[in-house]
């Protein structure tokens, strides 16, 4: 493709040329042929430069969080001898929108390095660059398309915390709190008769009494994790605009909880009321931690589900879990009734609520009005409840320095 200055050429050469047939002036053949071959010879240059291009991205080995600036190296590689000394490569993640740059030669290719300023939480697909090959002269203009896949994961950022806000476990109704751990992994399947050289730890004890003779538990493996953190991921429930967002919080809330729990040995499930209600299990921060953050970058609040469904008994990983946070922006009558019934039966529930109107989502409506009545329902029956609120300090809110005095302060607000 020509370029303004290589169409000004031919044009100023095929001028020249018809002025010299014209006006008998013979010196100016030479100079409307020499400008006509020179865009020409800049075609043909440009043509044999724009062969097969390998092009190959690095970014940094450490693990971007939201609101870097991240470094893309860029290699590229060109077939044939002769090659240019400067190419322009565009290339483009996603929506983060279209960077040029210029390579230069560097070590045998073309190389050269941009940078993604203040990069969001996310998963950025690599979509087609071009090279734009020029001749020196700068005439003609050829643009190479290059199939390059990859991909740039940004984590969010998480806080490390140094306990969590319901650590105390639950209250009950004299103040005092009651643990709520329980063995975890094995469920009573039934009772039998006691057999010879069997230990006594296992007998039934109300079984006993009633047969009156000895009898003891059957125990099943019940495979599950032991603590569960559901994302609320329910479309309905995001407020805020942008990378200002409510579920933005919630997803910085749920991997930090989540961190916390896997940092003390114990397994924990993450669990995204997503449209794919995506699951991803941990075992350590040293293995599949790092699957859980991925899952995290890429969380989307595209659910199109109630986040009380996923609790329902029976309904998966989330209703058999020995303790269970639930972080949310969107709390009502159905999902208070199903913690608080949780929490009567002496299962670890607590909740994160992430207020939607500190966002600007319709302080004073009715939605807003209960979930107000609802945090209070949670408090009073001792369920541990952290409330963040647009601009929040994570590690304060939700670490184990957080007061109940100033929870029920901030339920109440």
């Amino acid at each position: 493709m020509l370029t303004g200055t290589g169409r000004s050429a031919l044009a100023l050469g095929a001028g020249a040329y018809v002025a010299g047939w014209v006006f008998g002036t013979a010196p100016l053949y030479p100079v409307g042929v020499g400008l006509v071959l020179v865009v020409a010879v800049a075609w043909l240059w440009a043509r044999l430069l724009a062969r097969p291009v390998r092009l190959e991205r690095l970014v940094p080995e450490e693990r971007p969080v939201d609101g870097d600036d991240v470094p893309i190296r860029v290699r590229l590689e060109l077939d044939g001898t002769v090659q240019p000394a400067v190419v322009e490569l565009r290339d483009r993640f996603g929506a983060l929108g279209e960077e040029a740059i210029d390579l230069r030669r560097d070590e045998g290719a073309l190389g050269g390095t941009y940078v993604l300023k203040d990069v969001r939480r996310g998963r950025y697909r690599a979509e087609l660059a071009r090279v734009a090959i020029e001749d020196p002269l700068g005439l003609v203009r050829r643009e190479v398309p290059l199939e390059a896949p990859g991909g740039l994961l940004v984590y969010p950022r998480v806080v490390e915390l140094d306990g969590l806000f319901s650590d105390g476990g639950q209250r009950v109704g004299d103040g005092r709190r009651m643990q709520l751990r329980r063995q975890s992994g094995y469920d009573l399947h039934s009772v039998r008769e006691h057999e010879r050289g069997e230990s006594l730890r296992r007998v039934h004890w109300p079984s006993t009494a009633r047969r009156g003779k000895l009898m003891v538990k059957e125990l099943e493996d019940a495979p599950r994790d032991e603590s569960v953190v559901v994302l609320d991921g329910d479309a309905g429930t995001v407020a805020g605009e942008g990378r200002d967002t409510s579920f933005e919080l919630c997803v910085r809330a749920a991997g930090s909880v989540a961190r916390v729990h896997s940092g003390r040995g114990r397994r924990v499930g993450l669990l995204v009321n997503d449209a794919d209600r995506s699951y991803q299990p941990v075992t350590s921060l040293d293995g599949d931690w790092t699957l859980a953050l991925e899952l995290l970058a890429g969380a989307e609040p595209n659910g199109r589900r109630p986040v009380v469904s996923l609790l329902a008994e029976g309904a998966g990983v989330a209703s058999q879990a020995t303790d269970l946070v639930v972080v949310t922006a969107g709390l009502n009558a159905r999902l208070a009734d199903r913690l608080l019934q949780r929490a009567s039966s002496r299962r670890g529930t607590a909740l994160v609520f992430v207020d939607p109107t500190s966002f600007g989502a319709g302080a004073g409506t009715g939605p807003a009005v209960d979930a107000r009545a609802q945090l209070l329902r949670l408090e009073r029956a001792g369920v541990p409840v952290a409330v963040l609120r647009h601009g929040d300090d994570l590690a304060r809110s939700l670490g184990a320095l957080a007061a109940r005095p100033e929870a029920r302060e901030a339920v109440g607000a």
